[in-house]
């Protein structure tokens, strides 16, 4: 089951950097998908905190009337990949 959950972990990392490394992007969003990908890649911290304060991260982004389409549904794909590991982990 664990590792179900490192697989959605690379998944999201894996969109996240194409995003961090997107030109068209906007510079902040950019930068905040860069800190979701720091706090994702925490290990010393509890799966359910990151994948929390990740989620929160992403839902504040998503609601950026800068950011271009493909982005914002790239950020809601992912907030749903983290949104299936359980909280209680």
């Amino acid at each position: 089951m664990a590792s179900d959950f490192k697989d959605v972990i690379n998944q999201c990392i894996q969109i996240l950097e194409q995003i961090a490394n997107d030109s068209s992007v906007p510079r902040n969003i950019r930068r905040s998908a860069s800190d979701v990908l720091t706090t994702l890649k925490k290990e010393d911290e509890p799966l359910f905190m990151r994948t929390t304060a990740s989620i929160s991260i992403l839902e504040d982004i998503s609601n950026d009337p800068n950011i271009p389409l493909h982005t914002r549904t790239l950020i809601w794909n992912v907030a749903s990949q983290l949104e299936t590991i359980p909280v209680d982990d």
